[in-house]
C-alpha cells in the first residue's frame, strides 16, 4: 500500500513525529503551500509541493526547485491540504497522516478535522496534532489498545448509533451528536476494544505518545 505524509502550514510536529510515520511506510512527503517552511525548518525534502503557493517562503521554494516536485494549482475552491489529497489519491496513494494541520487559528484547525469527515471513503486518512491521533471510523471497528488507554469518541448525528465492547464506559447503541453528547475520556478495559458504528461515521481520539509507545499503531 502506498502511504503519504501531508504537511500543513499550521503548528509544525516535532521531527520525531514525521520520522515515525516514515518509519511505518509513509515514505512520501507532500507539502501543502506554506507546509515547505516547516520541512525547511526541519531539514527534510520533501517528495512534491502543491498549493496556490502564496505562504510558502521564496528562499524556501528556490531552495527546493529541482529538489522536489512542485506543483502551482491556483484554484480558490479547495484548501491547500485538500489539493494535496486530491492529488494523492490520483496518484493512488491508499492511506494519508495529516501533520501540521492544527495551530493559532480555531478556523483552520476546524475545516481540516472536516477534511477527514469529506475525504472519508476515498482515502485511509488519519490526523496527528499535539499528543492526540484522530481517526474517523463507521461499520465494525477493533482497536488494539492496553487497558487503561484514555479514549474518546465523536459523532455528529443522532441518528448514528455505537455499541462498544472493551470500554470502562459501554456505550449501548448511543448516539453521540456533536455539541450534545460525547464520550470524552473514556477507558479501554481491555486489550481489544470493539465497536459497531450504524449509520455514520465517529471520531476517535488517542493519545498520540500511547499509541506509539505501545505498539499500537
Amino acid at each position: 500500500m502506498k502511504k503519504c505524509i501531508i504537511l500543513a502550514n499550521g503548528k509544525p510536529p516535532k521531527k520525531n513525529v514525521l520520522t515515525f510515520f516514515q518509519k511505518n511506510n509513509y515514505k512520501t512527503l507532500i507539502c501543502a503551500d506554506g507546509g515547505v517552511n516547516s520541512a525547511y525548518k526541519l531539514g527534510l525534502v520533501p517528495d512534491c509541493i502543491i498549493g496556490d503557493l502564496d505562504s510558502a517562503q521564496p528562499g524556501v521554494l528556490k531552495y527546493f526547485t529541482g529538489k522536489s516536485k512542485i506543483i502551482k494549482v491556483k484554484r480558490q475552491n479547495d484548501t491547500d491540504v485538500e489539493k494535496c489529497l486530491k492529488y494523492a489519491i490520483k496518484k493512488r496513494y491508499s492511506e494519508a497522516v495529516l501533520l501540521g494541520v492544527t495551530g493559532d487559528r480555531l478556523d483552520h484547525s476546524f475545516c481540516n478535522m472536516g477534511i477527514v469527515l469529506k475525504f472519508f471513503g476515498k482515502i485511509g486518512l488519519s490526523l496527528a496534532a499535539e499528543n492526540s491521533f484522530l481517526k474517523a471510523y463507521t461499520g465494525t471497528v477493533e482497536l488494539t489498545s492496553v487497558p487503561g488507554e484514555t479514549i474518546s469518541l465523536y459523532g455528529f448525528d443522532s441518528r448514528t448509533k455505537i455499541l462498544s465492547a472493551g470500554l470502562k464506559y459501554p456505550l449501548k447503541n448511543t448516539s453521540l451528536p456533536f455539541g450534545k453528547k460525547e464520550s470524552t475520556s473514556n477507558e479501554s478495559a481491555a486489550g481489544k476494544v470493539r465497536l459497531k458504528i450504524r449509520g455514520g461515521i465517529i471520531f476517535v481520539i488517542r493519545d498520540f505518545n500511547f499509541v506509539k509507545n505501545n505498539g499500537l499503531f
